[in-house]
């Protein structure tokens, strides 16, 4: 024992060794990093690392995907909420959430639903992925409880870039397909301050769309324009978006104009009642929470802003005071200048691929501001029926071509101011054509002489005002 304490080297030797072996590892230290260049360094060290400690360190890694990015709708958490129901069919699990929206069609096959905290697994290219949902509730206040989404996706850490630039392209693609299929309309709910959705199953197209043939061409080959426009648009400095503005009176088609527009482009549309915005702060962040490739629909943007009324009769006015009362009611400010600026200001740029439809009843009622050039691309008119639009409408409802009462009916659909939805609800009474085309005289009949009667009662009167707005109806 006792010759083993002796051999035992003293405290000052191991100092001594201590100390050269210190002056040894700085002097390599200081060749390391003034001689060896930064990448080869990083490279060595990781190397290092690598052998020593890749036992002890985790081979998988996390992707955290939260709902919310930069104060909006995380478009990646939406497009794995679109895909991630596709997997579920062949999940092998306890619970599976289904649910339906579809009120229109009870017997509809309810949907699948992403169960929170249960692993749904993928397949890319060999590599095994694994998706979770979570829940994390949070208090704002006392009174409040919010719950906060996010979804983790975990791979091997080897695989982290291929899923980084090549797997999230392919979810958003997915997502896109997917979405295309079956298309959306969203409202916004202010309480809850966030879009509302519903399927959407308005038919109209294009080509059934009963419009003057000239201007379903116009607007056909704008619209493939548009979609086909990116490099264009970025070309010339300029957001990928179009403005169109229909105007026209009550039961034109201006809501089926819409609605063909969103099946021709397979575009999701977006709602938004400006009665039911605050001001324009949450205005902005609620056209900018809409997704790119979608329609941004604001319907009777007349009286949507508070803007004063340049009304021409009586009903007019009252509609513009009753709305203009609701927006007293709801405490609303939004100003034209907010709504201004995201049609073709600084926040137009926020996004791309949108179309924003603006509506209204009386264009002559629009600040000129919302007029200039640039801010709205085409202006539609969406008038009154014609012959075409006519024979139109009753090839689609009566299944005909011609009739003896065409050529009466015609001439009086030049005479008289009648929509084609007048016309399409007496074609609807009944499936025979000779009722119904029979009727639809009765109606063009009456109307001549109801308009006979008035214009020779505001003659009369002497209300030349009247008479010159009546003939720029007609």
């Amino acid at each position: 024992m006792a010759s083993l304490y002796n051999q035992a080297p003293s405290v000052s030797a191991v100092f001594s060794l201590y100390t050269s072996f210190s002056a040894i590892m700085m002097l390599f230290r200081t060749i390391f990093n003034d001689i060896v260049p930064k990448q080869i360094q990083d490279h060595i060290t990781g190397k290092v690392v690598d052998f020593f400690f890749s036992s002890y360190l985790p081979s998988r890694f996390t992707f955290v995907i939260e709902k919310e990015w930069d104060s909006v709708e995380n478009i990646t958490f939406r497009a794995a909420e679109v895909y991630l129901p596709t997997l579920l069919s062949g999940l092998s699990t306890g619970n599976i959430v289904v649910g339906s929206s579809n009120l229109k069609n009870p017997e509809a096959q309810p949907k699948l639903g992403i169960p929170i905290d249960t692993n749904i697994t993928d397949e890319f290219e060999g590599i095994h992925l694994e998706w979770t949902l979570h829940s994390v509730e949070t208090k704002n206040s006392p009174y409040e409880k919010r719950y906060i989404l996010f979804f983790h996706l975990t791979c091997e850490k080897e695989f982290r870039k291929k899923i980084m630039t090549e797997y999230f392209t392919y979810l958003m693609k997915s997502a896109d397909n997917i979405l295309r299929e079956s298309l959306k309309i969203y409202t916004y709910d202010r309480r809850n301050s966030c879009w509302l959705s519903t399927i959407f199953e308005h038919h109209p197209t294009l080509e059934t769309l009963a419009i003057e043939s000239h201007l379903k061409t116009r607007i056909i080959d704008d619209l493939d324009a548009f979609s086909q426009g990116k490099d264009y648009f970025k070309s010339v400095g300029r957001a990928w978006k179009r403005g169109y503005l229909l105007y026209g009176p009550p039961g034109t088609g201006k809501s089926s104009m819409v609605a063909a527009i969103a099946n021709y482009m397979k575009y999701d549309i977006y709602d938004l009642q400006l009665q039911s915005v605050r001001d324009d702060g949450e205005l902005r962040r609620i056209l900018t929470s809409t997704p790119n490739r979608s329609i941004l629909l604001i319907e009777d943007i007349d009286c949507g802003y508070g803007a004063s009324c340049k009304c021409q009769t009586k009903e007019t006015k009252e509609d513009c005071e009753r709305v203009s009362y609701t927006n007293k009611k709801k405490n609303t400010s939004v100003s034209l200048s907010g709504l201004l600026s995201f049609v073709d200001g600084l926040w137009s740029s926020c996004g791309e691929e949108r179309i924003i439809i603006l509506t209204t009843n009386h264009k002559e009622k629009l600040d000129p501001a919302l007029l200039r050039p640039g801010r709205m691309d085409i202006h539609i008119l969406m008038g009154y029926c014609t012959p075409f639009v006519f024979r139109k409408l009753v090839a689609l409802y009566l299944k005909i071509d011609d009739h003896v009462l065409f050529d009466p009916i015609e001439k009086l659909v030049l005479k008289v101011c009648v929509t084609p939805a007048e016309v399409t609800q007496q074609l609807m009474v009944t499936k025979n054509a000779d009722i119904a085309l029979k009727g639809l005289l009765e109606l063009l009949e009456n109307k001549t002489m109801k308009e006979e009667e008035d214009t020779k009662e505001i003659e009369d009167g002497g209300d030349t005002r009247k008479l010159n707005q009546m003939k720029k109806d007609k």
